[in-house]
Order: C-alpha cells, then sequence, then structure tokens
C-alpha cells in the first residue's frame, strides 16, 4: 500500500467513526430546557478538545520520534500522524467565533495553532528561494537571522511582516513534513533526507529542531484551549458557562457553527479557491487532505447541533427546537446530512477539483457542496430566531 492509499484509508476510516446520525437523544416526555442544551454544549466541547489534545500528542510522539533519528519509515509515520490527528481538531472549529478560549482577542491560539494560508518561504526553503525562511536566512555578516530555533523564537515571529507569515500550527508542520506540491496527483514530496546530517538541502539540524519545537509549541498552546473547558474548576470558561446566562451560550453556540458554516467552511475554504482557481488558497495544500478538512469541519456542525460527539451527549439544539418547530428540526437535520454528503462527494485532491471549466465535474461538485452550506446557515439562523436569540455572524 502506497503513503497516498495509507492516507486515504485514515480519511475513510475517520468519516465512518464519525458517521452522521440525526436520531433525536432527548428522553421522552421530558422537555428539553435551554440550560441542559448548554450543559450538553459544554461536555461536548470538552469531549472533543480532550481528544483533539491527545491526537496532537501523538503527532508530537512520532515527529519526535522522526527527529531523533530521521528515516524514512519514521517519515512516512509522523505524515499518518499528522493527518490522523486532524479530524479530532476540525470537529472543534464550531467552538470558534465567540471570542472564547481558542480565538480570544487577547488570549486565544487559534491564529497560531491553526493559521492559513502560508507563505512557505517565511519557514523554510522554496523552489525558487533555497535560502529562503528562518532555518535558512542569514545576515549579511554570514550569521542566522534567527540564531536559535527554539518555541519562542517561533512564537514570537508568527505573522510579522503579513498575516501569511505563518511560523507555526498545523500547516507550517504540514509544510515541513510534505514540502510544496507540485503533485498532481497527491501531495507534496519533500525527501526525509532534508532532516538529515550531510543529505538534501541546508541546515538539516536546524530543520529537525524546527520541526520539533513547531509540534511542542502547538501541543502546549492546544493543552490551554483544552484547560479552559474543565467543567469540575469553577473558574474555567466552560464552567463559567454551565452557570451562566443560558440564552446568551446558546447565542454563542449558534454564532460558532454558523459561522464556521456559512463564512470560514463555504466561503473561506471552498469558495475563495473556487472563484480564484488558486492551489495557494486550498486548506492543507502540502498533504492534499482539504477534503478531511472540510467533511469533519461539517461533522463538528452537525454535532453541536445533534449534542453528539461520537455518541449522544444529552439534550441538544435539536431537541429544543423540536419542542416548538417539529418541522424546523427536521429540516435543519435533513439539511446537515445533505451539506456533508455533498461536501464528501468533491473529488479528490481538492487542488485539482477547482480547476477547469464551471461544468467540469469537480467544480460542479464543489458549487453543489458550498451552495449546500448556505443552506444550512440560513437554517441556522431560522433555529436562532425560533429560539428568541439574535446572533451576528462572522463575516
Amino acid at each position: 500500500m502506497t503513503l497516498i492509499q495509507r492516507f486515504a484509508s485514515v480519511v475513510a476510516l475517520g468519516m465512518l467513526a464519525c458517521g452522521t446520525s440525526s436520531t433525536s437523544v432527548a428522553t421522552p416526555g421530558v422537555v428539553p430546557t435551554r440550560r441542559a442544551v448548554v450543559k450538553t454544549y459544554a461536555t461536548l466541547v470538552h469531549a472533543n478538545y480532550d481528544d483533539a489534545l491527545m491526537q496532537m500528542r501523538n503527532l508530537k510522539a512520532a515527529v519526535d520520534a522522526f527527529v531523533a533519528l530521521p528515516t524514512q519509515a519514521r517519515f512516512d509515520a509522523a505524515r499518518v500522524a499528522w493527518v490522523t490527528a486532524r479530524p479530532s481538531y476540525l470537529q472543534t472549529e464550531g467552538f470558534r467565533f465567540y471570542n472564547g478560549p481558542i480565538d480570544n482577542a487577547e488570549t486565544g491560539h487559534e491564529g497560531m495553532i491553526n493559521g492559513w494560508p502560508m507563505d512557505e518561504n517565511f519557514v523554510d526553503y522554496t523552489v525558487d528561494a533555497p535560502e529562503a525562511g528562518l532555518i535558512n536566512l542569514k545576515k549579511a555578516d554570514g550569521t542566522f537571522f534567527a540564531p536559535q530555533i527554539t518555541k519562542a523564537v517561533i512564537a514570537d515571529e508568527n505573522e510579522k511582516g503579513g498575516q501569511k507569515n505563518l511560523s507555526t500550527g498545523w500547516h507550517t508542520i504540514e509544510f515541513l513534513l510534505w514540502g510544496q506540491d507540485f503533485n498532481k496527483a497527491g501531495p507534496g514530496n519533500r525527501p526525509f533526507t532534508d532532516f538529515v546530517d550531510g543529505g538534501t538541502a541546508k541546515n538539516q539540524s536546524r530543520r529537525r529542531a524546527y520541526l520539533a519545537a513547531c509540534a511542542d509549541l502547538m501541543v502546549e498552546q492546544f493543552a490551554e484551549v483544552a484547560a479552559a473547558w474543565e467543567l469540575a474548576k469553577a473558574d474555567t470558561f466552560g464552567a463559567k458557562m454551565l452557570v451562566g446566562d443560558a440564552d446568551e451560550a446558546l447565542g454563542k453556540i449558534l454564532k460558532g457553527i454558523g459561522s464556521l458554516a456559512g463564512t470560514e467552511l463555504a466561503k473561506q475554504r471552498m469558495n475563495n479557491a473556487y472563484q480564484t482557481k488558486d492551489q495557494e488558497e486550498e486548506h492543507s495544500c502540502f498533504s492534499d487532505t482539504t477534503n478531511q478538512d472540510l467533511v469533519f469541519n461539517g461533522v463538528g456542525i452537525e454535532n453541536v447541533y445533534l449534542g453528539r460527539y461520537s455518541t449522544s451527549l444529552g439534550v441538544s439544539l435539536s431537541d429544543l427546537v423540536r419542542s416548538t418547530d417539529a418541522s424546523l428540526d427536521d429540516k435543519t437535520k435533513r439539511d446537515l446530512s445533505a451539506a456533508i454528503e455533498s461536501t464528501r462527494r468533491i473529488p479528490q485532491p481538492f487542488d485539482q477539483a477547482i480547476l477547469g471549466a464551471d461544468d467540469s465535474d469537480g467544480r460542479v461538485k464543489i458549487k453543489s457542496a458550498i451552495d449546500a452550506w448556505a443552506v444550512v446557515t440560513s437554517d441556522i439562523v431560522a433555529v436562532s430566531a425560533n429560539l428568541g436569540v439574535t446572533i451576528n455572524l462572522v463575516e
């Protein structure tokens, strides 16, 4: 089995493991309450973040093993660990967009954890800039622009000089593992010898240090986010949401999934690439796993509406809506399932599906998915109105 086939297997298994369901979880005869929905949501967030953190730590362990002894087998294992770790994180992105722990304007780490797109040559060499990046760049006196490769240095350099000057996070690790993608049939093909002393490229020891520090920093930052949803500690964001104003919490919940559906997923991650046909607009462009990104973002939205993460967790938004408008609940669940299925039908790899005429198979299916998520966004707005909650979706 080739490495590309192994990636496809990982994605397929992940999709099956988190398959969608429209089953209502409310106990018959029990009237759903807003407070119960908030409790389910906080429980869901806590479970999803814990799972994502565990997967990130698995990725870090694979990276550390490769850095300690760079071999092709360990390089492949690190790549597989990256792909395997993504689904749980992608499902958390519906917990964004309301100034919560992940994207708080002052303390949130989202921009460093999953920022994109990136200028590759801010970090390392590219085909047209062999001396570029924090790994390679030297001053006029011959010393490195970044004398030491540490977590602190990487964090400090992030977005210096521009939003695409990303120095850390998922996509920086992705670039270091795959390199630029010039392969129409698959992902990038950086040689593992870029990390071997005396091997390909230059500054191999600095590249090893960079990869290790980047993985370590991402785990450290995400652990802070996960800790903010510890429900047994009274002073955390999650615990305060449990006892705070339920309507305010519902507004945040709905703004999160509505903004992901209507802006981040449909517009930024699909429509921008669809309109420009620019492969640099692809979300996970180095590993060619953008299809996985889109699907699991969708699953995350549905998780929140149904009050489940792999299994049902309690009274859901669906239950609350159904108690007053069963037809709206049915429509929302039906549209969510249709949007996820439409997204799954986008041909892989995404960077090839965006090309060609508008009537080509890939572009037709991408446009269909974009339109399907616009419908879901309208449903979420209707759900908010039904519940008497005002939301302003992120544009």
